[in-house]
């Protein structure tokens, strides 16, 4: 159990569950407005510390530099989210929100609250002053000071995925015109006078007959015949660009005001 004696030691302390597991830095101590005791802390959790859990810290106990409360930390991350107000108070209703999710039974908690004796820790000294002296935590005691706080907005960055690019190959089909040079033969008739050098060959038939000579023609024609050749090389890389943007959020500050006696009061 936690005493108020004990407050100084638990505020801006880390608070571990049974397991060891660390959940967040206590930042308030809560007190119960009947009995004057500790009854709950919250709890900064969150990567930049913005979200606040409230816990039961009855059963709570400080080991060396930290406070360690018998819930699990999933169980504290999931608590409600309850509002306190102006004053500092929890209002019934959200208390027993918070008693619903921790498996408190509340009117269990008060009978054993009010026990006379040792057991009964809402009956360690006089009612009426403890009640008068019930606040929240960042307050001594017997300290006259109020400690005002407010909460501070801290952005960070996170990286999400945005879409995906990929490559896709397909093929196509187009036309390709190439000239080409092509030779082909033709039929020339040639005629040569006799000469001594060509008598005997032209005088080595009969002297007159009927001939026929063939020659066969040639000529060259395209053909197309095609092959698959490497011709680039293409990849996907991505690249950052940095750009500034700007984000608004809420933020809750406390205010003190003092109500002292007009001037009329002061002056009888």
């Amino acid at each position: 159990m936690i005493t108020q004696e004990q407050i100084p030691s638990v505020l801006d302390h880390p608070v571990y569950d049974s397991d060891g597991n660390k959940i967040g830095e206590a930042k308030h101590v809560f007190l119960d407005d009947a009995t004057g005791q500790p009854e709950w802390v919250s709890v900064k959790t969150g990567m930049f510390g913005t979200s606040e859990s409230f816990v039961p810290i009855k059963d709570a106990t400080m080991v060396e530099d930290h406070l360690e409360v018998p819930f699990a930390k999933d169980k504290v991350k999931d608590a409600p989210n309850v509002d306190v107000d102006s004053g500092g108070h929890l209002s019934e209703d959200e208390e027993h929100r918070l008693y619903e999710h921790y498996g408190i039974d509340w009117d269990a908690a008060w009978t054993q609250a009010n026990q006379p004796g040792t057991g009964g820790w809402a009956r360690t000294g006089d009612d009426t002053d403890t009640a008068a002296n019930a606040r929240s935590a960042g307050m001594e005691g017997s300290d006259d000071a109020m400690t005002r706080s407010e909460e501070q907005m801290h952005v960070g960055t996170e990286r999400r995925e945005v879409g995906r690019a990929r490559l896709r190959k397909y093929v196509v089909t187009e036309e390709v015109q190439q000239t080409v040079p092509v030779r082909r033969e033709e039929v020339r008739v040639e005629r040569e006078p006799i000469t001594d050098e060509n008598r005997d060959s032209a005088m080595s038939g009969p002297d007159i007959t009927e001939a026929e000579h063939e020659v066969t023609l040639h000529e060259e024609r395209p053909v197309v015949a095609t092959e698959a050749v490497p011709v680039e090389r293409v990849r996907l890389t991505t690249e950052e660009q940095a750009d500034e943007e700007t984000v608004t959020g809420e933020v809750r500050k406390e205010r003190i005001e003092a109500d002292t006696p007009d001037d009329d009061t002061r002056d009888r």
